[in-house]
């Protein structure tokens, strides 16, 4: 589900979002147009209004935690669960987490990766949104649902700042809810 189909159609803060974002054509190769979001930081009021759609929409919807995928879901994470009164999980790459781990393996568009949580991070029951700052072809997310379900977390909802048009929610994504604010056609041209 894209912002405007949730009633923030005409919303002029989505606009300034996706003006905010920058696309780098053939990086990091040839043929990927790179969807930058760290100008998004460098705006404040655009940054802000992100961090503000997001909160808006689960504040009330009892989240406990709030789950960031390396390494940009990390800038996007910790503002929303400490706004909505939740704890933050870092999804990290493997061995960047000291102590005991758990893990799980996907398929990327060019090869394979993996993504690691901190066993006890995540108790069996709890509430769990997963937010990142793209959604391409679904393989980071359903990983990191997977490895939520594993520990017994019910996964609300999955949210992105940037979604790619041709993702297939609901069979990428295990059937969860997918929140995307802009699409890349709507992000500005470098």
């Amino acid at each position: 589900m894209f912002a405007g189909e949730n009633g923030l159609q005409g919303d002029p803060r989505l606009k300034g979002i996706s003006d905010a974002i920058r696309v780098v054509p053939h990086f990091p190769k040839r043929g990927i147009m790179f969807q930058d979001i760290t100008t998004l930081l460098l705006d404040h009021k655009a940054f802000k209004d992100t961090i503000d759609i997001f909160v808006d929409r689960y504040r009330h919807m009892n989240i406990s935690v709030v789950a960031g995928v390396e390494a940009r879901g990390f800038m996007f994470g910790p503002s929303i669960a400490l706004a909505i009164g939740a704890k933050f999980v870092p999804l990290r790459k493997p061995k960047k987490l000291p102590g005991e781990v758990i893990s799980e393996a996907y398929v990327l568009e060019y090869g394979n990766d993996c993504l690691e949580m901190h066993t006890g991070g995540v108790e069996r029951g709890e509430r769990a949104l997963i937010i990142d700052d793209l959604v391409a072809t679904g393989g980071t997310l359903s990983a990191a649902i997977r490895l939520l379900e594993r520990v017994g977390a019910e996964v609300i909802e999955c949210a992105c700042v940037v979604g790619l048009p041709e993702v297939k929610k609901a069979r990428l994504l295990n059937g969860k809810p997918l929140y995307i604010l802009v699409e890349p056609s709507k992000c500005q041209m470098l």
